[in-house]
C-alpha cells in the first residue's frame, strides 16, 4: 500500500492529545514527541524554517507520521517518555537516559515504610504513579505524614527483634511523627489500619480519609493554630484535584497484547498495543479489506496471528474486546471494567481515529470513490432498490396558521445541490392543514418534473413521521410513481424513519453516516423553508399595517417603518420629519393622504 503524501498525513490528524512519531524512508524511527492538539504541533514542524540546524536536518527527513491518541496531556507525556527509552530515537535528547518519573512505594515488610522512589523492584511491594507533576507527590507524601505518624527507619522490625528489644525509639518518636513500633508501642494491626487508609488516598478512594483531614483541620481551628489549619486545607484542595492513575502505565498490567477492531462495510480497521512491564511500549494499527462477509471475530483472530508473527510478540495473555479461538497456549481476556478495560477503549479509540483519517484522505484524494462508498451504505442501510443519487427532502413551514409554504431540498451524490432547491406558496389549502399541504406540494413538485421531463429523484424523504407520509404517498400513487421512487418518514426523533405500509420505524445507528446525511438534508429544509417563511410574513405584515399610498412605492414605506417604528408614529410626524428622511414631495403625499383620510 502506498504511503500519502506528507501533506495528507498532517492534513487528516485528530485535534487530540497523543504522541506522534517520525519515520525516514527506511521506515526508521527518527523522533518522538507529544502533544496537547497533535495536528497544531505536528503542522508546527512543517510551516516555517527552524531555529536550530538539527530540526531542519529532522523536517527534512521526515517521510511517516504515526500517531496514538490519549485520553490527556498527562498520558501522552508518560507515554512519550517510555517510548524515547524504549525505540531510543536518534533526534530525542532528552529522557534518553535512564531517569524516570516518580512513583510512591508502599514497601512489603511488617510495619510497611512509604516513600518515593524511580526504581521499581519485584518484590512484592505496591507502587503507585508514575507522577509527572513532582509537587504532587511531595504533597501527598506531607499530607500522608501530616495524618499518619509512620516509620522512616530502616529497622527490621520482625517480631523476634522487637521483643529482645534491639531498637530504641529516636527523635522522630519524641517530636510525635511515629508511634514507636520499633520498641513495641504500637501494634502491627494498628500500624497496618493507618497503611490501609494511606492506599486508599492512593488510589483516588479518599472519602473516608477526608473526614481525618477536616477533623484534624478543625482540630488546629478550635487550638486557635490557624496556620496550621490553612496548611491542611490547603493540602485537601490539591488532594482534591489528584487524579490518581494513569491509563499509560500500570505496573500491576505485565507483557500483555492488546488488540481490538472497528470495521464498516468495506474495511476493518486492527489496532495492536504491547504493554510491556506496565508501559506501552508500541502501537500500530493496521487495515484489513473484505472480500465477503467476514466478521468482526474470523478477522481479529487473522489480525492477532498476523501481528504476533510480524512483530514477533511472545506474551502469554491477551486483551480482545470479544473472545477469539488462539489456542491453548494463550490466555484470551475480556475485561468489562478496571485497568485492563482502560487500556482495551484507548485501543479500540485509536483504531477508531484511524479510521476516520483513512477515511478523510480517501475523500481528499479520490472523492468519487468516497461518494460511491457512502451511496452504497445508503442504500444498504435505508434498503433502498437503488443508491439514493439524487434525494429530495419536504418540509411545510405555517405559524399559527399564516402564511403556509413548504421548501424541497435536493441532494446529489450525497452534497446539496441548491440550484435545484424550490419554495412553495400552498395555494389550494384554507387554514393550517399540514397534511393537506404537503398533498399538495408533492403533486405540484412532481407533476412538473413529470411534465418537464426531468429526472426523478431515486429517494424522497418527507419531514414528519406516519401522517405527513400518508399524505405524501397520495400524490405519489395519483401520479403513478409508487414503486418507482423510495419514499420515507422521518419523524422527530430523527433516527426513526417510517416506511409505507409498515407502522414499525427502523432506527439508524446515531453514528451511521447514513444518518448524518439524513440529518443535513432535514436541517438544510429547515433553514431554508424558514428562511422563505419570514420573508413572506415580513411583507404581509407590512403590507396589512400600510395603507396603499398613490405615488409611493413599497420600498419607501419600509424605508419610513423602519425609522418611525410603526405605522401610529408616522401619521403623527410633521412633514418635515419625514421629509428628512425620504425628500419634500414623497413627505407632501404622505401628509396630503393622512389629513384626507
Amino acid at each position: 500500500m502506498q504511503m500519502p503524501s506528507l501533506e495528507l498525513q498532517i492534513q487528516t490528524l485528530p485535534d487530540n492529545p497523543g504522541v506522534y512519531q517520525y519515520y525516514d524512508k527506511d521506515g526508521k524511527i527518527l523522533y518522538v514527541g507529544k502533544a496537547k492538539n497533535l495536528k497544531k504541533r505536528v503542522s508546527s514542524y512543517f510551516n516555517k524554517i527552524h531555529d536550530t540546524r538539527k530540526t531542519n536536518v529532522l523536517v527534512r527527513k521526515i517521510v511517516t507520521i504515526k500517531h496514538i491518541v490519549v485520553p490527556t496531556e498527562t498520558d501522552a507525556l508518560l507515554l512519550e517518555n517510555n517510548l524515547i527509552k524504549t525505540l531510543q530515537p536518534r533526534y530525542n535528547v532528552l529522557l534518553r537516559d535512564d531517569k524516570s518519573y516518580p512513583w510512591i512505594c508502599i514497601k512489603k515488610e511488617p510495619f510497611s515504610k512509604i516513600f518515593l522512589t524511580r526504581r521499581m523492584i519485584k518484590d512484592g511491594s505496591e507502587y503507585f504513579g508514575p507522577y509527572t507533576n513532582f509537587k504532587m507527590v511531595y504533597t501527598i507524601l506531607d499530607l500522608i505524614k501530616e495524618l499518619y505518624p509512620l516509620r522512616t527507619c530502616n529497622y527490621d522490625l520482625s517480631v523476634s527483634n522487637i521483643n529482645s528489644g534491639k531498637f530504641k525509639v529516636c527523635l522522630e518518636y519524641h517530636i510525635g511523627n511515629c508511634k514507636g513500633p520499633c520498641e513495641g508501642l504500637e501494634s502491627l494491626e494498628d500500624y497496618q489500619r493507618q497503611v490501609d487508609a494511606i492506599r486508599e488516598i492512593l488510589k483516588g478512594n479518599f472519602k473516608e480519609s477526608m473526614k481525618d483531614f477536616k477533623r484534624l483541620m478543625n482540630q488546629y481551628a478550635q487550638n486557635l493554630q490557624f496556620e496550621e489549619a490553612q496548611k491542611i486545607k490547603e493540602k485537601i484542595e490539591i488532594l482534591e484535584n489528584y487524579q490518581s492513575r494513569s491509563t499509560i502505565v500500570n505496573p500491576k498490567i505485565t507483557n500483555i497484547d492488546v488488540f481490538s477492531i472497528v470495521s464498516d462495510e468495506s474495511a476493518a480497521y486492527v489496532n495492536f498495543l504491547q504493554i510491556s512491564h506496565g508501559s506501552i511500549i508500541r502501537s500500530h494499527t493496521m487495515e484489513i479489506k473484505k472480500k465477503l462477509d467476514e466478521t468482526d471475530e474470523e478477522l481479529l483472530e487473522l489480525a492477532i496471528i498476523e501481528l504476533r508473527e510480524r512483530f514477533q510478540l511472545l506474551s502469554k495473555e491477551v486483551i480482545v474486546p470479544f473472545d477469539v479461538d488462539l489456542g491453548e497456549k494463550i490466555k484470551v481476556t475480556v475485561p468489562q471494567l478496571g485497568d485492563k478495560k482502560q487500556i482495551l477503549d484507548l485501543s479500540i479509540r485509536n483504531a477508531k481515529f484511524y479510521r476516520i483519517e483513512q477515511l478523510k484522505q480517501l475523500q481528499i484524494v479520490d472523492p468519487d470513490r468516497h461518494v460511491n462508498r457512502i451511496m452504497a451504505q445508503m442504500q444498504k442501510d435505508l434498503r433502498l432498490p437503488n443508491e439514493p443519487r439524487h434525494i429530495e427532502c419536504f418540509d411545510n413551514s405555517n405559524i399559527q396558521g399564516t402564511n403556509p409554504v413548504a421548501a424541497c431540498v435536493v441532494f446529489k451524490d450525497g452534497k446539496p445541490s441548491k440550484k435545484d432547491y424550490r419554495h412553495f406558496n400552498v395555494k389550494t389549502v384554507v387554514g393550517p392543514d399540514d397534511f393537506a399541504s404537503m398533498t399538495e406540494i408533492v403533486y405540484r413538485r412532481y407533476k412538473r418534473l413529470l411534465d418537464e421531463n426531468e429526472p426523478l429523484p431515486q429517494l424522497i424523504i418527507i419531514d414528519g413521521g406516519k401522517g405527513q407520509l400518508s399524505a405524501a404517498l397520495k400524490s405519489i400513487d395519483e401520479l403513478g410513481l409508487r414503486g418507482k421512487i423510495a419514499i420515507i418518514g422521518i419523524a422527530k426523533r430523527l433516527e426513526e424513519l417510517f416506511y409505507p405500509g409498515d407502522s414499525i420505524p427502523l432506527y439508524l445507528d446515531k453514528k451511521s453516516e447514513t444518518l448524518k446525511v439524513i440529518q443535513q438534508l432535514r436541517n438544510e429544509a429547515h433553514r431554508f423553508g424558514i428562511t422563505f417563511h419570514r420573508d413572506k410574513r415580513s411583507k404581509a405584515a407590512l403590507n396589512s399595517s400600510v395603507e396603499s399610498i398613490p405615488g409611493i412605492g413599497e420600498k419607501t414605506m419600509l424605508t419610513l417603518i423602519q425609522h418611525f417604528k410603526s405605522v401610529k408614529r408616522l401619521k403623527l410626524a410633521t412633514e418635515k420629519e419625514i421629509s428628512d428622511v425620504i425628500g419634500v414631495s414623497k413627505a407632501k403625499k404622505i401628509v396630503d393622504f393622512y389629513k384626507t383620510n
